[in-house]
């Protein structure tokens, strides 16, 4: 028996395929940094430094084909406690730990050998992938745009009071962060960055691709919509609360802006990524390895949108208007925290779901700057 076959013998297909994706990916990165100075992997495993501490200020962002600049004066820090194990998830009690694949085999030389294809395409290709198997798919959620309006479900959230909406939100919110979660372990590197990064990056991230997400389940027709199995108007989420009308507003308002850009599947897996790996987050550590993974994102989402788009207008082009859209995530973040502090106080009896309380959770006032 080959060693291959040794080191294969006990994965499925589809694990399989996933570990050569990630050699093709790794093998294609290390031929276009070939002329650049040496480089730790996005595969090593990273380990704290003095570097991490290290927190870069611009007022703006700026990109070329080579590297990336990037800035925004909206992050926000969060309070992060540390598991006593690597780990890709929140914590071992809220995502299943056992589809974790190790990856110290990737590296293997004889491996490496085997691995070809263009760094970009091989991203793509993978996120497409991870978008693809952590999402509804589009075929069934224009089914249900076309399906006449449901007004008894529609009056029954529209009469909802202040804390059932709360919680049956959250509920919904939990299930498609649970999906994110997945679609994160599955983005090439992620898993090598330190667990307070990886920890930090889904606390701070998550409702912001939660966001990204939302805007391939609205129907712009009637704007309405997909919310688990029914179709409802934006002002079925509305409460007698100003503050959490905003929010909404401010919801539907930048998904609506993302689902007027018409995305293709590919292109919205690679913004998510993007988003998520956006490293102007104040807390987070290992900025360096951040930004290299995000600038693998920026370079393969550039490739994509040119070819499939034209300018919007003047130079304006669809990468600049999903760049824009950022900072407008670090708001609706923001609001969504003031929200819940509020209500929480209010409703200090509440008892939501664990994965929602554990990711949204105010430990200090420095959680809202």
């Amino acid at each position: 028996m080959s060693r291959d076959a040794v080191k294969f013998g006990r994965m499925s297909k589809k694990q399989r395929e996933k570990v050569e994706d990630e050699v093709r990916f790794h093998r294609a990165q290390m031929r276009a940094q070939n002329d650049a100075a040496p480089d730790s992997s996005v595969f090593d495993i990273q380990t704290p430094s003095s570097s991490d501490q290290l927190h870069h200020s611009y007022n703006g962002y700026s990109y070329s084909n080579n590297e990336v600049s990037y800035g925004s004066p909206y992050g926000y820090s969060a309070s992060v406690t540390p598991q006593q194990t690597m780990a890709y998830d929140i914590s071992a009690d809220y995502v299943d730990s056992t589809t974790y694949e190790p990856r110290s085999t990737i590296m293997d030389s004889e491996f490496i050998s085997h691995g070809d294809g263009d760094i970009n395409d091989v991203l793509i290709k993978t996120l497409a992938e991870a978008h693809a198997n952590t999402n509804t798919k589009l075929e069934i959620v224009h089914e249900m745009f076309r399906k006449p309006q449901d007004i008894s479900r529609i009056l029954y959230y529209k009469n909802l009071g202040q804390q059932e909406l709360w919680l049956d939100c959250a509920e919904k919110l939990t299930q498609m962060i649970q999906n994110i979660i997945e679609f994160a372990k599955l983005i090439p590197g992620f898993m090598r960055l330190s667990q307070d990064d990886q920890i930090l990056l889904l606390k701070t991230g998550s409702f912001e691709l939660a966001i990204v997400r939302m805007s391939r389940l609205l129907d712009l027709s009637q704007n309405a919509v997909l919310y688990g199995d029914v179709m409802l108007p934006q002002e079925a989420f509305y409460t007698s609360d100003s503050e959490e009308m905003r929010l909404v507003s401010r919801i539907f308002q930048t998904a609506k802006s993302i689902a007027d850009l018409k995305l293709t599947e590919t292109e919205l897996a690679l913004y998510q990524s993007l988003v998520l790996l956006w490293p102007e987050r104040n807390g987070v550590r290992g900025n360096t390895e951040i930004q290299r993974l995000f600038n693998l994102s920026m370079n393969a989402i550039r490739q994509e949108l040119e070819a499939n788009h034209a300018p919007l207008k003047g130079d304006v082009t669809v990468l600049d208007t999903l760049l824009n859209n950022i900072p407008n995530f670090r708001d609706i973040s923001i609001m969504h925290m003031e929200a819940l502090s509020k209500f929480k106080q209010h409703h200090p009896n509440v008892v939501f779901p664990a994965l929602y309380k554990e990711l949204f959770s105010i430990d200090s006032p420095q959680d809202l700057t």
